[in-house]
């Protein structure tokens, strides 16, 4: 493979699943003013990723084919854009790529500087990786639709999360609970929640009925 070759999966239209990804070689991109270029080491795949393939999302996401999907990356810095002062080559970050333009699921992407964060040494780069749409959704979540302060500095509120084991409701425990607020989570993984419990106040158990959706 030439140099300025990667490997990359892409679909060429909506619609085929998983099926549908072709295994291809392109170029690699080249950051432009205010992006930088990062080799990927995990990915993180989100229901948007299938759900834009199926074109369920189109009136709001439309796609340009061919499309290389998925939005949450964590990777080192191989080259910086014009502009970019907050980052050098070598670092290693976590990213969520636009969902216009995708990129993930390669050797290498493009991604926006002011969409990027350095990545603590201490957490494991494919934890890493699953963090941007689900943290950023529970952020939004907790902070705007909530209210909560994260500084601590509001009132105290009384917060019910439910599916609090889950992608997006696993932050959101983490959050809430450094704005100082009484969190109440329903749960279906009960081992889950006590391993992961900074503390238990009180702990209640109901089965409850499987529903055949």
């Amino acid at each position: 493979m030439a140099e300025n070759l990667m490997h990359a999966l892409q679909y060429n239209s909506y619609g085929g699943g998983a099926a549908a990804l072709k295994h291809v070689e392109v170029p690699i991109p080249t950051p432009n003013k205010g992006e930088i270029l990062l080799k990927l080491e995990a990915i993180s795949l989100n229901p948007a990723d299938w759900k834009i393939q199926k074109g369920m999302l189109h009136p709001l996401l439309p796609r340009k084919f061919p499309f290389i999907p998925a939005s949450d990356v964590a990777g080192d810095v191989v080259k910086v854009g014009p502009g970019v002062t907050n980052y050098k080559v070598g670092d290693k970050v976590v990213s969520l790529l636009h969902h216009f333009t995708g990129g993930g699921l390669a050797e290498y992407a493009v991604a926006k500087e002011n969409l990027i964060v350095a990545r603590p040494p201490e957490i494991p780069v494919a934890e890493a990786a699953g963090l941007p749409m689900a943290g950023l959704t529970a952020h939004q979540a907790v902070t705007h639709g909530a209210g909560v302060k994260l500084d601590g500095s509001g009132q105290q509120l009384n917060l019910l999360i439910t599916a609090a084991s889950g992608g997006i409701g696993h932050y959101a425990v983490q959050l809430a609970k450094l704005g100082n607020t009484h969190v109440t989570a329903l749960v279906g993984l009960v081992i889950w929640i006590l391993s992961k419990a900074s503390e238990q106040t009180r702990f209640l158990t109901t089965k409850l009925p499987t529903v055949q959706l």
